[in-house]
C-alpha cells in the first residue's frame, strides 16, 4: 500500500491547517486508523501530533458534542 504523502513528498503537516486535517479525523472526531486514512506508519504519527496540537489549540473539536450547531 502506497502512502499519499509519501507519493507528495510531504515532510511537515501543519497543524493550523483544519481542512487538510479534518480528512484524517472521522465524524465523532477520533483520529483515524492507518489504514483508513491510507498512511504509513511515519505519517500518521505526523497527522496524529498535529490533530491534538490543533484540539489543544482550539481549532479542532475533541468530540462532536462541542462543535457549534
Amino acid at each position: 500500500m502506497n502512502c499519499n504523502m509519501c507519493q507528495e513528498n510531504v515532510s511537515h503537516v501543519d497543524y493550523k491547517n483544519t481542512k487538510f486535517l479534518r480528512q484524517f479525523v472521522t465524524a465523532q472526531f477520533k483520529i483515524g486508523t492507518s489504514r483508513r486514512n491510507g498512511l504509513c506508519a511515519k505519517h500518521q504519527r505526523m497527522v496524529a501530533n498535529a490533530v491534538k496540537l490543533a484540539r489543544h489549540m482550539a481549532l479542532i473539536p475533541y468530540t462532536r458534542n462541542q462543535t457549534v450547531q
